[in-house]
């Protein structure tokens, strides 16, 4: 993924702190927080240059920020 052109919208939360099976490794890594898994869709810009919608998948935590964003699906 090269860059997100659009808002992400449709977000939802997958998971929250303990029902997140990578949590110990965010926290070492980035720090302690409320840490939430969410998905969302937005328009993205591929290394191709091709445009297209996809379905985003990222961690999140308050005063932390999105962290590791990453393409699940390709919509068109």
């Amino acid at each position: 993924m090269k860059f997100i052109i659009s808002d992400i919208s449709q977000i939802e939360i997958i998971a929250i702190d303990k029902s997140i099976r990578e949590v110990g490794r965010l926290r070492k890594t980035y720090g302690k927080g409320r840490w939430r898994k969410l998905k969302g869709i937005a328009t993205i810009e591929l290394e191709d240059t091709t445009i297209c919608q996809a379905e985003l998948h990222w961690y999140e935590a308050h005063g932390i920020g999105k962290k590791e964003i990453k393409i699940k699906y390709i919509l068109d």
